[in-house]
């Protein structure tokens, strides 16, 4: 039986993101993967600075970045055109050192994550794979497939197996977990086109059409790509919805069947739900497998890999005998909080679009001097896992700051944890040979210490603050936290 440090059930832009991170620690990796070829149509179209930053970390983004677009953000207009709510993504870097809003081809970033893992000696990818049986041990997880194209069955061992397999997921399964509903239910036919030409009267970002009648999304995608989103109705047929007739007639008030041609067509059924349980034993699931979020915020992507980068670093320190197993029950403490506020808050928003529900999207609403009213993006914290309670800062993100040598310190640092110390604090060694930074060596660390209230702030490989300290004594004790 051939024996792995961790499988990878799914090959999606979760899977993908999670088998990069784990080959950058040198781990042997298996990713089973049922279709037999990437998925050549549209599906996810917008990504965000922290996922970016994720992609950064893996080494794609030189490649990437020329196959996205910067988004706008999103206005919610009614029926008479006139403006709810308005939600600017600024053309500014954030701290995250990307862009607030990305928009992309989902293949393109597939077929990214996939040339970069080939790079990869010890990850093995097996397309046209299907997981039959999973069975827990005490220290390894033995993982039986069947190869669809020879009906071959294989069996492998591993450390730990992820289920990055959809919300259909078969892995979700195995574990014995089910979705809860947590109440957005809604069909919607998704229409993904390609202009023959430029049409300039097409708005330059997202819209939200909140009309009681037909709710509806515009998308503005990569290149000459849009997509259209419309509610249906509980007496339509489906299979007449997606006729060619109906949908040309659904995008009427836009463009006509001679200014553009279909490239997808396509019934979801939008719903918000998450997982009870993301773990048994040395069994995970992340993703789509994990939580389900209707699209109007485009974090269904983000939050998979929101996951995985919390999942990676963790399952690296386990596989290098520095934790015990119970440290990975952080993995669901931390995430599902942050990801059910996504998921809720895109609920509230699938309400304002379907003029049915409170224009309280999010506290983060303010009314301006013209009239209008403008949204700012939600930054979840983590929840309740590793770190003191207590301390204010513990589970925000740390920002990517730049050295006085002119790189970042991710580009220097990469998955490492790091220390960031203020000149008031005396520089010590790490047993665990964590890089100790002192604010002499990083721009903009003095400003950034003052606001957290601390001399020394404790960064975790996923970027997220650990602890934040006030004094030596507080720092010197990294070597028995969980970095």
């Amino acid at each position: 039986m051939k024996k792995y440090d961790v499988v990878i059930v799914g090959l999606g832009p979760t899977g993908g993101t999670l088998a990069n991170l784990l080959a950058l620690n040198g781990f042997s990796i298996l990713v089973l993967e049922r279709e037999k070829s990437p998925y050549s149509l549209p599906r996810a179209v917008h990504f965000d600075d922290e996922i970016m930053r994720v992609f950064q970390t893996i080494g794609i983004t030189k490649k990437f970045l020329k196959d996205t677009i910067i988004n706008k953000g999103t206005k919610f207009v009614n029926n008479d055109g006139e403006i709810l709510l308005d939600w600017p993504r600024p053309r500014t870097i954030t701290e995250n050192g990307w862009y607030p809003s990305y928009r992309f081809h989902q293949p393109d970033l597939e077929r990214n994550l996939r040339t970069r893992l080939r790079k990869f000696k010890k990850v093995s990818v097996r397309q046209s794979s299907e997981v039959c049986k999973i069975e827990n041990t005490k220290n390894r997880v033995d993982l039986t497939f069947k190869d669809l194209m020879t009906n071959k069955i294989h069996n492998v061992s591993s450390k730990y197996v992820v289920g990055c397999d959809g919300a259909r997921s078969t892995i979700r399964t195995q574990i014995g977990t089910e979705l809860d509903n947590l109440g957005f239910t809604q069909k919607w036919v998704v229409v993904d086109l390609i202009l023959k030409k430029n049409k300039d009267d097409l708005p330059d970002r997202t819209i939200q059409y909140s009309n009681p009648k037909r709710p509806a999304t515009y998308c503005r995608n990569v290149g000459k790509r849009r997509r259209w989103e419309f509610a249906i109705h509980d007496q339509e047929n489906e299979k007449e919805i997606l006729s060619d007739n109906y949908i040309w007639n659904f995008l009427k008030p836009w463009l006509s069947q001679k200014e553009a041609s279909l490239e997808r067509k396509t019934i979801y059924t939008f719903q918000s739900a998450i997982a009870r349980k993301w773990r048994k034993g040395r069994v995970f699931i992340a993703g789509d497998a994990a939580h389900l979020m209707p699209p109007f915020m485009g974090q269904g992507m983000c939050a998979g890999i929101r996951d995985v980068s919390n999942l990676a670093w963790k399952i690296s320190l386990c596989i290098k005998n520095k934790h015990n197993e119970k440290f990975l029950d952080t993995y669901q403490t931390e995430r599902f909080s942050n990801a059910k506020e996504y998921i809720e808050t895109t609920m509230r928003m699938g309400e304002f679009v379907n003029a049915i529900g409170s224009d309280k999207i999010t506290d983060n609403i303010s009314s301006q001097p013209d009239g209008t009213r403008k949204m700012q993006s939600i930054k979840p914290k983590l929840g309740f896992g590793l770190g003191s309670s207590m301390d204010k800062n513990r589970g925000k993100v740390f920002p990517q700051l730049k050295m006085k040598n002119g790189k970042t310190l991710d580009e220097k640092f990469s998955t490492s944890p790091l220390v960031l110390l203020s000149s008031k604090l005396k520089k010590q060694k790490s047993k665990n040979k964590i890089p100790i930074i002192t604010e002499k060596e990083v721009i903009g660390l003095s400003s950034l210490l003052k606001n957290y209230e601390a001399n020394a702030v404790i960064v975790r490989p996923d970027r997220f603050i650990l602890k934040t300290c006030k004094t030596t004594k507080d720092f010197i004790q990294i070597e028995h936290l969980p970095l």
